[in-house]
């Protein structure tokens, strides 16, 4: 199934609003979690639309920022060398991550 811009940018703002409801959240108290104007937070609930800063930040605040990882997969591997330096750049990460060194989304 297809679904438009405006389909997907609708059906986005009322996943914002069911998770924000679902965690007991006003409007106002989201958007102060994630650190935006309430004005941007009405936006993204009613049309869908804000920068993807704001919408990292909103996915946050909601608790659902694994999902965003999810959005672009990496590509898979064509070859051996490809794969051993995916294997190396995870690994990579991983220490990072253990050290408290990494920006986290997507590093």
């Amino acid at each position: 199934m297809f679904f438009t811009l405006q389909d997907q940018l609708t059906g986005l703002g009322k996943r914002i609003k069911a998770r924000r409801l679902a965690l007991d959240l006003t409007q106002q108290a989201a958007a102060a979690k994630a650190g935006v104007a309430h004005r941007t937070w009405r936006r993204m609930e009613a049309e869908g639309r804000a920068s993807i800063e704001d919408l990292v930040r909103a996915a946050i605040a909601l608790r659902c920022d694994e999902g965003i990882v999810a959005l672009f997969p990496q590509v898979p591997a064509t070859s051996m060398d490809e794969l051993l330096a995916q294997q190396r750049q995870a690994a990579k990460r991983q220490r990072q991550r253990a050290s408290g060194r990494s920006s986290g989304i997507g590093s």
